[in-house]
C-alpha cells in the first residue's frame, strides 16, 4: 500500500467516525448532588446501588449525615434524579448552597433549620438578580476609584 492508498483508508476512517458522532449527543464529565432521604445502611447502600449501576457514573458518593448524594460522570443530572427516585426514596435536587456564597442581605426564605451545618437553602433569582448587581463593600473599600480609601485606615 502506497502513500496515497495510506491517506485514503486513513480519510474513509476519518470521515465514516465523523458521521456516527454527529448524531450522537456527547456527554460532558460533571457533579450531580442531590438530597436522599436515608435512614439506615440499607437505604443508603440501595441508593448508591442504584445510581452506580448507571451508564456514564464514575463514582458516587454518599454522606448520610448531610442526606447528601454526589454522583460524577457522563450523566444527565434528570435521569440521576429520576433513579434516585425509582429507588422510593424522596429525592431532589442539591438545594443548599455553602452559607458563605449567599449575598448579603439575606432573604428570609433562605433560612432552613433542615440545612446541614454551613448551609442555606438555594432561592431561585426571584429577589437574588437584584441584590446580584449591588456592589459588595468590603470590595470596593479600599479600591482605587474610592476617594475616601485611605480615610478608613
Amino acid at each position: 500500500m502506497g502513500i496515497g492508498g495510506t491517506m485514503e483508508y486513513l480519510s474513509s476512517l476519518l470521515s465514516t467516525n465523523s458521521r456516527r458522532h454527529k448524531a450522537k449527543k456527547r456527554k460532558i464529565l460533571q457533579t450531580v448532588e442531590l438530597k436522599v432521604r436515608m435512614d439506615c445502611d440499607g437505604c443508603e447502600l440501595k441508593v448508591k446501588k442504584a445510581l452506580s449501576s448507571m451508564k456514564g457514573v464514575k463514582s458516587v458518593d454518599i454522606n448520610r449525615k448531610q442526606q447528601k448524594v454526589t454522583v460524577t460522570g457522563y450523566v444527565d443530572p434528570k435521569k440521576v434524579l429520576k433513579k434516585a427516585q425509582s429507588t422510593g426514596k424522596k429525592a431532589e435536587i442539591w438545594p443548599y448552597v455553602p452559607y458563605n456564597l449567599v449575598v448579603q442581605p439575606y432573604i428570609a426564605q433562605v433560612y432552613d433549620k433542615k440545612a446541614p451545618p454551613g448551609y442555606v437553602r438555594r432561592v431561585e433569582a426571584t429577589g437574588t438578580s437584584t441584590m446580584l448587581n449591588q456592589e459588595d463593600p468590603y470590595i470596593t473599600m479600599f479600591s482605587d476609584e474610592n476617594p475616601n480609601s485611605c480615610s478608613i485606615m
